[in-house]
């Protein structure tokens, strides 16, 4: 039995088994590049689902938290903290918002968003105003707040009821969207990018006129920029390539580079609802993920978003070029490295094949290859993996 196979067995008779992972022990990573138990390499496409954003163990990030570790953990919000000030500084000063809360994940992101919605709509004498519209084909986290404002029933499925106040209109469909707020609306949450749902992009104009509508009835837009913030789709927050502004926005996942944080930036005008006592996190904002999460936002700007944009549509070009050889792919989209292709087939055995040749791709909706690697990837490593799909496809009979 090789070393993998040992903590394959140990795992499966402690840990819960929610997760459909595939079987591979991850024990190290550099760059672009990850290591299983038994000392073999793979090229990693997926970068923690758009997570490491750096590549693994980025220097920066690491020295960061190591100098951090020598001197402070964690002193709750009981008090302030000089990290937490800093990364708020920096997110306040590169992005719409001028105010920001910091928690632990993504969904934990979500949930405060709703909250400050709510919350809002009731200081300002809407007391009944409690419903946020929310898209088809959305993902927005697995807490039951976040779960609600999930547009797919695949995750809610054992999980019902589900929380009142969300109201579900087709995404890229503004009438539709417009057509559902009324007076009880306190929000509107969307994804610049359906990451989930299949990397679809939103249409400008459909951003923009939900925009345009929110402001004409004082409603708060949140953006979900968890997945397509921090530079994954070629500027620091995908908002920016759409003309608009959002009144709340919720980062997660790159925004450490792997290191666990969350985050939800909002305009004063929506910020000032929550007073002493309204809302709280004992470990968010904490000083160890503050420190790797400026670090990373520090590198970032410093060069590896840039990169990562001119790489994007190096990688784009080439997935187009393989997707034109073979003609159960149907179409390639996404923004930046924030890329697919969807399929007629299911991939799941693509992406198994792609490991036993030292490649990782992520599979979405069954049928649709996701590719989200570090923004650090360079055109050889993209013709490398591309070399290997183009193999995998072949040897399945693909071609």
């Amino acid at each position: 039995m090789s070393e993998s196979e040992r903590i394959l067995h140990e795992g499966s008779t402690v840990l819960f088994q929610n997760y459909r992972s595939l079987p591979l022990v991850l024990v190290r990573g550099e760059g672009c590049r990850v290591w299983d138990a038994d000392g073999r390499c793979y090229l990693d496409l997926v970068a923690g689902i758009a997570t490491v954003n750096l590549g693994h163990c980025h220097p920066a990030v690491a020295g960061a938290v190591k100098a951090q570790a020598d001197r402070l953990f964690h002193v709750s919000n009981l008090y302030v903290n000089l990290e937490q000030v800093k990364l708020a500084r920096w997110l306040v000063d590169h992005s719409f918002a001028d105010r920001a809360f910091f928690c632990n994940s993504g969904t934990e992101a979500v949930e405060a968003a709703i909250k400050l919605a709510r919350r809002r709509a009731w200081a300002a004498g809407r007391r009944g105003a409690h419903q946020i519209v929310v898209a088809e084909n959305s993902f927005h986290g697995r807490t039951m707040g976040a779960l609600s404002a999930t547009g797919q029933a695949q995750y809610h499925e054992g999980f019902e009821p589900l929380l009142p106040g969300f109201a579900v209109a087709p995404y890229n469909d503004a009438d539709a969207f417009i057509r559902l707020m009324n007076e009880d609306t306190c929000g509107v949450i969307l994804e610049p990018v359906q990451g989930e749902g299949g990397v679809i992009p939103a249409k400008p104009e459909f951003l923009q006129a939900v925009r345009a509508a929110c402001t004409r009835r004082g409603i708060p837009l949140i953006l979900d920029e968890i997945q397509t913030g921090m530079g994954r789709t070629g500027t620091l927050f995908a908002y920016e390539q759409y003309g608009i502004e959002p009144d709340i926005m919720v980062l997660a996942k790159a925004l450490g580079n792997g290191f666990p944080i969350g985050a939800m930036l909002a305009r004063e005008a929506v910020a000032k609802a929550f007073t002493p006592g309204t809302h709280g996190a004992t470990f968010g904002g904490n000083p160890l993920s503050c420190a790797a999460s400026l670090a990373t936002c520090e590198t970032l700007v410093a060069g590896a978003m840039q990169s990562g944009a001119r790489v994007g549509a190096y990688f784009r070009a080439r997935l187009e070029a393989l997707a034109s050889e073979f003609p159960f792919m149907k179409e390639v989209r996404g923004l930046g490295l924030h890329l697919a292709i969807e399929t007629d087939t299911d991939c799941k055995p693509i992406a198994e094949a792609c490991i036993a040749e030292g490649l990782l791709v992520n599979v979405i909706q069954g049928k649709i290859l996701r590719f989200i690697p570090p923004l650090v990837i360079t055109e050889a490593e993209i013709d490398e993996g591309i070399g290997i799909l183009w193999k995998v496809l072949r040897q399945l009979g693909h071609g």
